[in-house]
């Protein structure tokens, strides 16, 4: 698969799964906290992919800057679900952080599929955007089989550096 179809596909995904939740009553605590662990896990293992794969590979000068605040943002995203690791579902701050997990991920999609990605597919081959997709998404699949969740408050001192 294409990687940019890949993070695209991915983005469209963690988006309906915070759609449905948004849409749930305020009674509806199990559904939501499953609900945040999806959206936890798919984050978690998205951004392990772009940082790993996906950034190094599409870094230039064109597209450093961008990416190195999409670092940030990753960080920043990274720090609310370790907060939210930790908040009850019970805790009537739990739904506003979700808000804000929203809005960060609303917010780094945006900028990804209308500035980074149209850049990376001018400074790509097919060929290439594929075999990346390939790597990515087994990374992923792996990343998915582990709860990769768990392993976000162990991220939240700085973002990685852009290797």
């Amino acid at each position: 698969m294409d990687a940019i179809k890949l993070l695209k596909d991915q983005h469209a995904e963690v988006n309906a799964l915070f759609e449905k939740y948004d849409g749930l009553s305020e009674r509806a605590k199990k559904t939501k906290l499953q609900l945040f662990e999806k959206i936890a896990d798919r984050l978690a293992a998205h951004d392990a992919i772009e940082e790993r794969i996906f950034y190094p590979s599409v870094k230039t000068e064109d597209t450093e800057a961008e990416l190195l605040e999409s670092l940030e943002e990753h960080l920043s995203a990274k720090r609310v679900i370790a907060d939210l690791l930790e908040t009850s579902i019970q805790d009537e701050t739990f739904d506003a952080k979700m808000t804000v997990l929203k809005e960060l991920f609303s917010h780094h999609r945006r900028e990804e599929e209308r500035t980074l990605f149209p850049q990376v597919k001018k400074d790509l081959e097919a060929d290439t955007l594929q075999e990346l997709g390939s790597r990515m998404e087994a990374m992923f699949d792996t990343l998915m089989d582990k709860s990769p969740r768990r392993e976000v408050p162990r991220q939240t001192d700085a973002a990685p550096p852009l290797r």
